[in-house]
């Protein structure tokens, strides 16, 4: 951008627009916008003027001061190609991606457009839930600099939320060829990996992740704050390795967070918590927390949803919205404004749903605005977060021996973490030739997305098919790739494709009916299935699984548990075989836990959700009375069931 003053502006305006500049150049951002405001008022017609002020609100964190400015400075140059850059970042920086892309839109065919215009015009359509237009984007920018790493591995995250892996994958493998510096590296490594995992391409997965590992073990931390620890959770990587990663992803990006300051005296009355999360439509995470939002104490708690969600109109939506005493849209705030707005209204327990999973804005929680900070829910794991006091677990997901992987201190339920919907619907079958499966056979299935499933994984299932020569396998078709690539992977290790049945993905309820069809689930780790898993146990399916040292690869092993089936938490991998294949073989037994699920549905602890929520509640009353009696965070051990629920 031309930073001369503007031979436009009267003598005056020059003159403060010069102020402007070097005020800029100083970093005194309070005293360019007074200079930059004047100048503005004295020459309206100033293009530059009104850019040079919504500059100086950007770069000072406050889009929202800066968008009338780029509005006057577009709106006087429709043909500044500029001027529409700006206009966007302002909306973009709100997170108001559809207007950003709408200004895109707006600029004349005929303007000439650079390669940052292109990409940053690719990337808003992308952010805006418009990938397919972005790839012709992504295409032109390369076509004038077909090196760029960065834009290949921005093309693959289009080409992967087309959900295209084998596309995004070919995407994200040429940016790490082409990566000279490593940060590129780092960031795609992971998502390369994910691709490839999804598309059940395992030609080059061995080397792939020990490509991740050894980044993640030997690279400057500048490079390894790059990658995203959410790509760990179906990696053996290790519990240590992930609270690692999560340190110092986290210590580059919010290392340097200012807290607020240190509230007055708190308001009297009820507990305040504050819930912030993006998942708060037809989402897993509000399937499985509506009914808890919905009892909870009003005498004890007050709640506030402090939500960035997609607006997409679902009964569960409505009922999450209706279960809080304030809903609060922070969509296009900053995370400072969000941080501002949690100690304005006194929150005294902030609970992220989110982690590191898509959309998160759980680094604003850096700023503490809370006096006690929690995650909960959405991430399976550690957070590596010095600003988060505690993580809710209970005593198999997070053993209090395992207290060592995790930055947060460890907060027990006393039977599962995960809260249910006992308000869920349970439909009926649909009967098995409805689903495309045989009447006969003994149906295993597993439902997890593809990206958790491994060439160990299959070599179990194909022992236990082997064995179990009624058994047939039943998964989800994720992708075209994937489904392709299972079944000749099965077929190497002897299992015909007659034997595994793929169903596409459906609605919850549809899927919970034909889910009544299978007999068992067969689990996956070291990421096991969460929200799945509960749907198979709530059908009345049992879950086969085997517990590992990560939060992520215990879940399965929690939910059984808190159904009263212990046992089909097995102790390695040769277990889980020799169970499964006695299950396939022997009728009744496998009848009998499919009973239990179905006749003690309500009555089981992971589907009690009146006993939950009072633990919940009293859990929550323990955090907050440490705080209030000046004492630190500390492991809080699950208390008994309140006696008159259990």
């Amino acid at each position: 951008m031309n930073h001369n003053p503007s031979p436009h502006a009267p003598a005056q305006a020059q003159k403060h627009l010069q102020a402007g500049m070097q005020a800029i150049k100083a970093r005194q951002w309070p005293n360019a916008v007074r200079s930059l405001s004047q100048a503005a008022h004295l020459a309206p017609a100033d293009t530059l003027v009104w850019m040079q002020l919504a500059r100086v609100h950007v770069q000072s964190g406050e889009p929202e001061l800066a968008l009338p400015a780029a509005q006057r400075a577009y709106a006087l140059e429709p043909r500044n190609a500029l001027a529409c850059l700006l206009l966007t970042e302002c909306f973009t920086q709100q997170h108001r991606y559809a207007e950003a892309a709408e200004v895109f839109a707006s600029l004349a065919a005929d303007v000439a457009r650079d390669r940052d215009f292109l990409v940053a015009h690719a990337v808003t359509l992308l952010f805006a839930d418009r990938a397919a237009e972005s790839i012709p984007l992504f295409l032109r920018a390369l076509s004038m600099k077909m090196d760029d790493a960065p834009t290949h591995y921005r093309m693959g995250l289009a080409f992967k939320r087309m959900n295209r892996e084998n596309e995004a994958a070919i995407c994200f493998r040429t940016a790490i060829a082409l990566d000279k510096e490593g940060e590129v590296r780092a960031q795609t490594l992971p998502l390369l990996l994910m691709a490839s995992r999804q598309a059940c391409d395992w030609q080059h997965l061995e080397e792939d992740t020990a490509a991740l590992l050894r980044c993640i073990d030997e690279a400057p931390a500048r490079i390894v704050a790059n990658i995203e620890p959410f790509a760990l959770l179906a990696v053996p990587a290790g519990a240590q390795r992930q609270r690692r990663l999560g340190e110092v992803y986290l210590h580059e990006r919010v290392g340097n967070a200012v807290p607020l300051p240190r509230p007055g005296a708190r308001p009297p009355g009820r507990i305040r918590v504050g819930y912030l999360s993006n998942d708060l439509y037809s989402h897993a995470t509000s399937q499985l927390i509506a009914e808890l939002l919905e009892r909870r104490d009003t005498g004890r708690f007050e709640v506030f949803l402090y939500c960035h969600s997609k607006h997409d109109g679902s009964d569960i939506q409505r009922r999450i919205r209706a279960a809080s005493d304030h809903y609060v849209d922070v969509t296009p705030m900053t995370h400072t404004a969000i941080a501002q707005r949690m100690r304005a209204d006194a929150i005294d327990i902030a609970i992220d749903l989110k982690g590191y999973t898509q959309g998160t804005r759980f680094t604003l929680l850096a700023e503490r605005p809370a006096a006690v900070q929690v995650s909960f829910l959405g991430y399976p794991g550690t957070t590596g977060a010095k600003f988060l006091d505690y993580v809710i677990g209970d005593p198999v997901v997070t053993p209090l021996d395992h207290a060592a992987h995790f930055s947060e201190r460890i907060a027990q339920m006393p039977a599962s973490y995960q809260p249910n919907d006992s308000r869920r619907p349970l439909p009926p079958s649909p009967g098995r030739a409805a689903v495309g499966l045989p009447d006969d056979a003994v149906v295993m299935c597993c439902f997890n997305q593809s990206y958790k499933l491994s060439p160990a994984m299959l070599d179990l299932w194909s022992r236990i098919l082997s064995d179990a020569p009624r058994a047939v396998l039943w998964m989800l078709s994720w992708n075209a790739h994937g489904q392709r690539n299972l079944l000749q992977e099965l077929q190497k290790r002897g299992i015909p494709p007659s034997r595994v049945f793929f169903s596409p993905r459906l609605p919850p309820d549809e899927h919970i009916a034909r889910l009544r069809c299978a007999d068992l689930f067969l689990d996956t780790w070291p990421c096991n299935a969460h929200t799945t898993a509960s749907e198979a146990l709530w059908a009345g399916v049992p879950v086969l699984t085997v517990p590992g040292e990560t939060f992520a690869s215990r879940v399965a092993a929690s939910l059984v548990s808190a159904c009263g089936l212990p046992q089909l938490a097995c102790a390695d991998d040769d277990a889980y075989v020799r169970q499964a294949i006695t299950l396939a073989n022997d009728g009744p037994a496998l009848r009998a836990l499919k009973e239990h699920l179905d006749d003690h549905r309500l009555q089981l602890p992971l589907f009690d959700i009146a006993a939950y929520a009072e633990s919940y509640h009293r859990l929550l009353e323990r955090m907050f009375e440490r705080h209030r009696a000046g004492l630190p965070p500390e492991h809080l051990a699950a208390e008994p069931a309140p006696a008159a629920l259990r």
